[in-house]
């Protein structure tokens, strides 16, 4: 981390020229530097600089608590934790404090009481911004007491009165005053909790038990939260929601490039394995195109959504299932190929909610649907079944292909040659594809597309019979 600046009174600091300003101020004047320079606001964030983007800069400007609202996995909690970027990189408070409090300005009793009584000799400490932001996840067991805080019974016994602040034992918002306070899945907070949020939202202060303890809290207060209507979830009050500056709507991605650029940024694809894994862009796309097929399918809760999550584990399970290939059969570097979709199941269980409760074969039957329509729509933008008319007639005669990604490459590639026009089609279509039609790896790869491309047309048929696949007609 890097060092914090030097003075370490009050009087060192109002000698370096420090000027107070609100948590807001802070994030607003920032961003204001930002834009005058040219800047990008959270460039990591993709597919968001024309929609979500623009309405967080104006809620900054704004000076507004906001709340982040959409389905799962469309990166609300991610936003919340890039805020702490716009802050400044180090903030002075007094160092005796409970409660985070600004030197110069304070705005609690406590910092008051420190300033009256050592003036510029207080001791000043100083908070990186990263340790000035606070999550809550809200689940229907938080409390008034985790959140604002409780009477401390110890202190009172001591002989304070219930009225001072200091017997009270502050909960996670008021430790986060001079920060930005996010709570995460705002629905799930009992109702009852929600309304004791008003006051803070409001009026920036808080009221313990019903005794008149006020903080003049400088705080950014942030939410993230599923649309309402659910299923299975609750509500945020109305009266809540009036209170937040706001409220953000987040999307998926609009576009095939934007999903696939946000699955290579988060998903696990460099290993640190020996065995380096080729991923062809037209395996990505097909599970893009099935996050995306789900995601529109009447059989899919649409108040659920499918979250990016489903891409970023089927492309990891998808590099597992040829790296495993290339450790078992020493090939390396290996090229991933249809077979290693044969797992896609196993990373969407969980991510997709049925309209229906059908039980689990349900759930596997509609995800082999949707990937044999993906793998139609990516087919038809580089090919067309009706040019491999040559290879479907010989399997007519009885013809049968055994693959699986347990079978070699090399063995693949012998196998095609049994195969009159195999090798030569796969060859053209690897070069459409973007690969080499001089590998053979990739050429078993757009051999194995055109196959499968015929079965979901109807074209050949295709059985899995003790744990072994094969095409004939």
């Amino acid at each position: 981390m890097p060092t914090a600046p030097s003075p370490r009174t009050v009087g060192q600091l109002r000698q370096s020229g420090y000027r107070p300003r609100s948590v807001k101020d802070e994030l607003r004047g920032n961003m204001i530097a930002r834009l005058r320079g040219g800047e990008r606001v959270f460039p990591e964030l993709i597919g968001y600089q024309n929609t979500v983007l623009p309405e967080l800069v104006h809620a900054l400007l704004s000076r507004h608590d906001m709340l982040f609202l959409g389905l799962r996995g469309q990166a609300k909690t991610r936003i919340l934790r890039l805020l702490p970027q716009l802050l400044d990189e180090w903030t002075p408070v007094l160092g005796a404090c409970e409660i985070p409090d600004d030197p110069l300005a304070p705005r609690l009793p406590a910092g008051k009481r420190i300033i009256a009584e050592q003036g510029d000799d207080a001791v000043v400490e100083w908070l990186h911004r990263s340790q000035r932001y606070h999550e809550k996840l809200a689940t229907p067991d938080v409390t008034i007491a985790d959140l604002i805080g409780e009477i401390d019974l110890v202190r009172h016994a001591q002989g304070r009165y219930l009225s001072d602040e200091s017997t009270m034992h502050f909960g996670l918002i008021p430790r986060t005053n001079r920060g930005i306070f996010a709570i995460n899945e705002l629905p799930d907070l009992a109702p009852k909790i929600q309304v004791g949020l008003f006051n803070v939202l409001e009026e920036r202060d808080v009221q313990i038990r019903g005794y008149p303890v006020r903080l003049d809290l400088d705080l950014c207060l942030v939410f993230s939260a599923n649309p309402e209507d659910y299923t299975n979830r609750g509500r945020i009050v109305t009266p809540l929601k009036d209170r937040i500056g706001s409220v953000i709507r987040t999307h998926y991605p609009r576009t095939l490039e934007e999903a696939m650029e946000i699955t290579r940024q988060n998903a696990w694809l460099q290993r640190d394995g020996e065995v380096q894994v080729q991923v062809p862009k037209f395996l990505h796309e097909i599970v893009e195109e099935f996050v995306r097929l789900a995601r529109a399918s009447p059989h899919v809760n649409p108040a659920s959504g499918v979250s990016v999550r489903c891409s970023l584990a089927n492309v990891e399970n998808l590099v597992s299932s040829a790296e495993r290939r290339g450790i078992v059969h020493g090939e390396n570097p290996v090229v991933a190929r249809m077979d290693d979709l044969a797992f896609l199941p196993a990373g969407c269980r969980g991510k997709i909610e049925l309209m229906l409760a059908e039980g689990e074969a349900a759930e596997d039957k509609l995800i082999v649907a949707l990937l044999g329509e993906a793998v139609k729509l990516v087919f038809g933008r580089y090919a067309q079944v009706d040019t491999y008319e040559e290879i479907i007639q010989q399997f007519q005669g009885g013809l049968t292909l055994q693959v699986g990604d347990d079978v070699p490459t090399p063995t693949l590639a012998a196998n095609y040659q049994h195969l009159k026009g195999l090798p030569a089609a796969a060859g053209k279509l690897a070069a459409k594809l973007g690969l080499s039609a001089d590998d053979p790896a990739a050429v078993v790869s757009a051999g194995e597309f055109i196959l499968e491309a015929l079965y979901v047309h109807n074209r050949l048929s295709k059985v899995v019979a003790r744990q072994k696949t094969f095409f004939r007609k």
